[in-house]
């Protein structure tokens, strides 16, 4: 990058400055991965100081199922596959209550786009596990899944949205994003939720007082222009209705082991690789600076490994994610080495390794628990580490 961009760049942020789609771009064109970081640090260290936010979360997937068969996926099963399943209401407040040790906070919940389980089992499945623990804030759904609600039902999103909350539902997840630029999205997505209706789902649910978490699938067949739209797309969002509250890049995985009946669901590995450490890095410093309005951006350690999460916290993130006990949406794609779970002392050990104080947080981002930080005498304060 020519020395006088780079110094304009600086500026602008260092003076709060929006950045724009060129300056996102120029970003992304930058080899000097240290100098993205320590400024990307600056920003996440002004809003967010030395904290890393971590809560204490499960993830139950209630059906495998799904009408789509989007190209990046390798949980969904077709009905009558040999490993496809639907959980009874009943089985999934079984295996729900099994995960409430640990002062559990949290439950995260995304499926398949199951072509015959009527609306009513969605709600009523909320309103059972509400009852059976209702310490447990209930994330569930996809935007993608609540279109999917719309067609089944005949409802409106807000109709849908109504019964939801009434249920126990206190956020939706972020899923169902991927890229929204419909030039890589027909390439990769195999269902009718684009961005103008991903969008809709999500205004709505911020309208009705619901904060939401927003996502991107990167590293995959998008170029960094797709990626800087995306974004920006997300931040005029939030100009509007301030609803986001953490915005999660997530890793494209590559399909290592799921042979187990012959198939390679993911469409896309014949063609990709997945991204580098350096490029997810890179990833989260541009997303922090660009996306200069959502107030947290998360590494989902499941998918960028414990390391490359380490190091993510200096490059512009200030989230660890949770304790995650089983996550089968990218475990059912790959063998890719992340652990199934890091309980809560895992955590606490690697976010002081980083250099950061960790704070337990619910799914609000209200502050449960603060911890000592790092031990003084061992490390200095934190810096963005040169890779």
């Amino acid at each position: 990058m020519d020395v006088g961009l780079k110094r304009e760049l600086e500026e602008k942020v260092r003076a709060g400055e929006r950045l724009t789609r060129e300056d996102g771009i120029a970003l992304y064109e930058s080899d000097d991965l240290a100098w993205l970081g320590g400024l990307a640090h600056e920003v996440r260290t002004r809003k967010n100081g030395d904290v890393v936010h971590f809560n204490v979360n499960r993830h139950l997937n209630m059906t495998n199922v799904c009408t789509a068969s989007c190209a990046y996926c390798s949980f969904q099963r077709k009905p009558g596959e040999k490993d496809a399943y639907t959980m009874r209401i009943e089985e999934a407040v079984r295996l729900a209550k099994a995960m409430e040790g640990e002062n559990l906070t949290e439950l995260h919940i995304v499926n398949g786009l199951h072509p015959t389980l009527p609306w009513r089992y969605y709600p009523r499945s909320l309103s059972a596990l509400k009852e059976a623990l209702p310490q447990v804030s209930l994330k569930a759904f996809t935007a993608t899944e609540i279109h999917h609600f719309e067609t089944i039902s005949g409802l409106s999103a807000s109709e849908i949205l109504d019964e939801l909350i009434e249920a126990g539902l206190e956020s939706l997840t972020g899923g169902g994003a991927e890229i929204f630029d419909w030039e890589v999205r027909q390439h990769i997505v195999d269902h009718a939720t684009h961005w103008e209706d991903w969008s809709r789902i999500h205004r709505l649910a911020h309208e009705k007082g619901l904060k939401t978490p927003a996502t991107m699938l990167y590293g995959h067949i998008e170029e960094p222009r797709h990626r800087v739209d995306h974004v920006l797309r997300l931040r005029e969002l939030q100009d509007e209705t301030g609803g986001f509250q953490v915005f999660i890049p997530l890793r494209y995985q590559h399909d290592f082991v799921d042979m187990k009946d012959g198939k390679v669901r993911n469409k896309l590995q014949a063609r990709t690789t997945m991204a580098t450490g350096a490029e997810a890095l890179k990833t989260f410093a541009v997303s922090r600076l660009l996306f200069d309005n959502v107030p947290h951006v998360k590494v989902f350690w499941v998918m960028h490994g414990v390391q490359t999460a380490q190091l993510a916290l200096q490059h512009g993130a200030d989230d660890m994610d949770g304790s995650v006990v089983e996550y089968k949406i990218t475990h059912d794609a790959d063998n890719y080495g992340t652990p199934n779970k890091l309980g809560r002392e895992d955590l606490l050990d690697l976010i002081r390794d980083a250099g950061f104080r960790p704070v337990e947080r619910n799914t609000r981002y209200e502050i449960i628990r603060e911890y000592p930080g790092p031990d003084a005498g061992r490390r200095e304060s934190p810096q963005p580490m040169r890779v």
